[in-house]
């Protein structure tokens, strides 16, 4: 159980911040930045309890690379989504009289968008925090944040920058995203995950 709950609390405050650095009078330009910091610092704080997915997409990847068991998927999930929902109605709280547009992206380029960020972030987490040419490294919790600061400054004004089915089940909770679009979030980052981690078994055929 101990490891559930470091899920929900690292997905917790990395929706936390999205909601308070996008909605309202927030950090303007540099919130990716702070998106990725909290996620970094969330990762070292819980990834020796949990491996520090905090995001359905990760966890699918970790499991498809053998470093996660399959009694843990679906908890996983089910935990990252919990904390994702709290921290939006804690978002709504504290943002209260707040005007929220929701994002109305345009379908292809925000599949896309979200395909490839989603790929590249799990791509970082299984060679960062689960390959033996990297075990034992302190920067992984650096490089897995700053590869979504990296795509929420490219692609955020695209997709909305989730790479995360559990951010974009938060953004939806709290207006930023509508439920009809959710699909794009769930197909693009699942599918980018997958794929993620069929390309790092290709490259590490001896890491097993």
């Amino acid at each position: 159980m101990n490891k559930y709950v470091a899920e929900l609390i690292g997905t917790f405050f990395l929706v936390l911040t999205i909601g308070c650095t996008v909605i309202g009078n927030g950090a303007g330009a540099l919130a990716p930045l702070a998106i990725g910091s909290a996620l970094m610092v969330m990762i070292f704080a819980g990834g020796h309890v949990s491996g520090g997915h905090f995001n359905p997409a990760v966890t699918l990847g970790v499991w498809l690379r053998g470093k996660c068991d399959a009694k843990d998927v679906a908890p996983y999930m089910i935990f990252q989504i919990i904390g994702a929902v709290l921290a939006a109605f804690a978002v709504k709280f504290l943002k209260s009289g707040s005007v929220v547009t929701p994002l109305q992206p345009a379908t292809a380029p925000a599949l896309l968008a979200e395909f490839l960020f989603t790929f590249a972030l799990v791509y970082v987490v299984l060679n960062a925090a689960t390959a033996k040419g990297t075990s034992g490294n302190s920067f992984y919790g650096l490089a897995i944040g700053f590869t979504v600061m990296v795509g929420a400054f490219s692609v955020g004004n695209i997709s909305g920058g989730a790479f995360n089915p559990a951010v974009a089940v938060g953004a939806s909770v709290m207006g930023l995203s509508t439920w009809p679009n959710i699909w794009i979030y769930l197909l693009a980052e699942f599918v980018g995950g997958a794929l993620a981690a069929a390309a790092f078994k290709v490259l590490n055929p001896a890491d097993k």
